[in-house]
């Protein structure tokens, strides 16, 4: 049998339950889950040109005093996102990576996105000639150990001349609650003439993998709203 494929109301309502946690059970993921998840790193594969893997009892990767630093503990699970060298990689990464986020949630699983807290070298990954690997996902079973932060305003990270349609501060809305890089939230949400919407990164070393993270919800809380997405190119 199949697995079964989360849908986008799933992904929604699992984005105020998403917490980014650090700690987790010694505990193993579900075969059934397990299933599903792989499931969907093909699917994302698939639609964003990546090679995501996925690695289970895997504990190498957070038994370094980088991951030590970071607060990371019984992480024996992950995501490695992993896509050809590209200069839109990190915003695919983000987009796709965020996707697996929230179905992780959803089938009761905690997360959190790793920039560098991590030993790539004592990692198994192994990337070919002309790959990079951006970011990891920790996952498994949280602790219940997390710690809430301040958000931004919708008028601080987002532009609109005249009215602001429902469907825009929804999208919004949903993007402040994505996580970003040390919760820091630089993007902005600009809306253009005929529906248009603009998003903008910030300045950082993962500012391109947040705006992936934050389009993605973005687009889930402004569904089915046709909007489209401004064309830098």
């Amino acid at each position: 049998m199949s697995a079964p494929i989360l849908t986008s109301r799933q992904l929604l309502e699992a984005v105020p339950q998403r917490h980014s946690v650090r700690a987790y059970e010694p505990r193993a993921i579900e075969p059934d889950k397990v299933e599903a998840l792989q499931a969907l790193v093909e699917r994302c594969n698939a639609e964003g040109n990546l090679k995501i893997q996925l690695f289970l009892d895997e504990p190498r990767a957070f038994s370094s005093p980088m991951a030590h630093y970071g607060q990371f503990s019984n992480v024996n699970n992950y995501f490695a996102l992993v896509g050809d060298k590209a200069r839109d990689l990190d915003e695919r990464v983000g987009y796709h990576g965020e996707r697996l986020v929230l179905a992780a949630r959803a089938l009761g699983l905690d997360t959190c996105w790793v920039g560098l807290t991590y030993s790539r070298r004592r990692s198994p990954v192994k990337l070919a000639a002309g790959e990079r690997m951006p970011s990891v996902i920790a996952l498994g079973y949280g602790t219940g150990k997390y710690r809430a932060h301040k958000i931004k305003t919708f008028e601080q990270v987002s532009r609109v001349a005249g009215e602001v349609p429902a469907w825009f501060k929804r999208g919004v809305e949903c993007a402040l609650l994505a996580p970003t890089a040390i919760n820091q939230q630089k993007f902005t949400f600009i809306l253009h003439d005929d529906d248009v919407v603009e998003a903008r990164a910030g300045l950082g070393f993962l500012a391109h993998i947040d705006l992936g993270i934050v389009k993605l919800h973005f687009e889930l809380a402004a569904a089915p709203h046709p909007f489209k997405w401004f064309d830098r190119l």
